[in-house]
């Protein structure tokens, strides 16, 4: 079975296995999910969901939030870890927003790399989640479980992994490709134990190349 092939089947039983998938970072407001994207790094996104919902009842929109000292920013979003970076990015990614973009987070990929602590995956996030744009988010789960079922071959770089992925699989299905593997690699395909090849419902076409 050639990659392409393959993507499209794993595509096709991942949507019956959790046809409900979608972002598991709470927002309702696009500048709410560039702050709880940035705050995500090396921390679950349930954990996010809590300290976000503290920080927006202080600051409750991007004006709020551009004008708040970052030490007070830091000592909300202290439990996420990293908190200093993460509000020194998060103040000036509002600041941003509010004094170039009108307020607005903007509909364009690029631009929203130019945006402090937004990186190819954030901006990915975005771009499909809120814009519903062609998105491919390459973060661990995505890495971890490409390489295992096989579409990637041994490559752990973020960019080359969704470069690798835009050739083979069709654009509109890549945003929720993606949040599926986090639910997929969470649930069956783990991390810190072995999976649990057993009960994978992709288990009869994955390479299980050991990654």
């Amino acid at each position: 079975m050639r990659k392409k092939e393959r993507a499209l089947e794993i595509i096709e039983r991942l949507k019956k296995e959790y046809p409900d998938a979608g972002c598991t970072l709470d927002y309702d407001q696009a500048w709410k999910l560039l702050v709880s994207v940035r705050l995500a790094a090396q921390c679950t996104d349930a954990r996010v969901n809590v300290v976000a919902c503290g920080l927006y009842e202080k600051y409750p929109d991007i004006d709020a939030l551009a004008a708040a000292d970052p030490a007070d920013i830091e000592e909300i979003v202290r439990p996420c870890g990293l908190g200093k970076s993460k509000a020194r990015d998060i103040s000036a990614c509002m600041r941003m927003l509010k004094d170039e973009y009108g307020g607005k987070v903007p509909k364009d990929f690029d631009a929203l790399l130019k945006l402090p602590g937004v990186g190819r995956k954030s901006a990915n996030l975005i771009m499909g989640d809120v814009f519903g744009e062609p998105a491919i988010v390459t973060d661990t789960h995505c890495i971890r479980l490409v390489n295992r079922m096989g579409l990637v071959d041994g490559i752990k770089e973020p960019k080359k992994v969704e470069m690798a992925l835009w050739k083979i699989i069709p654009p509109e299905e890549g945003s929720d490709f993606c949040h599926r593997l986090v639910y997929h690699g969470r649930d069956v395909c783990t991390a810190r134990t072995k999976p649990y090849c057993e009960k994978c419902c992709l288990a009869d076409i994955c390479k299980k190349v050991g990654v």
